[in-house]
């Protein structure tokens, strides 16, 4: 590729990745073997990952002579373990991935349907504004100082008061 679509690539990367971080609704990633660069960014995008042992974790952009991944698993792993992973092309085994908080859930691959049937119904049986607002909180509450994330919070609280839909009333 000449550098223009280098650039393109990227950017329509981004831009999906950030779409899917902007869901109104919760996104879950499965995870059942190798994510390695994009595979990766695209599971770290979600609001969580349920994972099986098979699964890995993997950025080598850096080793290939690219740069990518540098700012999403930072946030999530901490910057010396993503550091490692990016300068050394480390892969992360599912249980290395869940004690450092990427996976959030890791199953075996023959009870995946079970919990996914699980966490599908737990989440559509929810209060869709109740989920698009904690979901909006919590992404604009980490990124800010805790009288921000409390701020961000009690605006959460306020818009749900205000359309009257909270604790079963519709």
């Amino acid at each position: 590729m000449d550098e223009a679509q280098v650039r393109e690539r990227r950017a329509r990367a981004f831009a999906a990745y950030a779409a899917l971080e902007a869901l109104p609704m919760p996104s879950i990633a499965l995870v059942h073997g190798p994510a390695v660069g994009s595979g990766c960014e695209i599971a770290a995008a979600c609001d969580f990952i349920v994972a099986t042992p098979a699964a890995s974790f993997r950025t080598p952009e850096a080793l290939r002579g690219t740069v990518g991944a540098t700012q999403r698993l930072p946030r999530v792993l901490g910057k010396r373990l993503a550091k490692d992973m990016m300068f050394t092309g480390r892969s992360l085994t599912a249980q290395e991935a869940m004690q450092a908080g990427l996976v959030a859930r890791l199953i075996d691959s023959s009870q995946l349907e079970t919990l996914l049937d699980e966490i599908t119904s737990a989440i559509v049986k929810a209060p869709p504004q109740a989920l698009r607002l904690a979901k909006r909180a919590i992404d604009r509450g980490v990124g800010l100082d805790p009288e921000g994330a409390l701020a961000a919070e009690l605006e959460a609280i306020e818009e749900q008061l205000a359309s009257g839909r909270w604790m079963g009333k519709r």
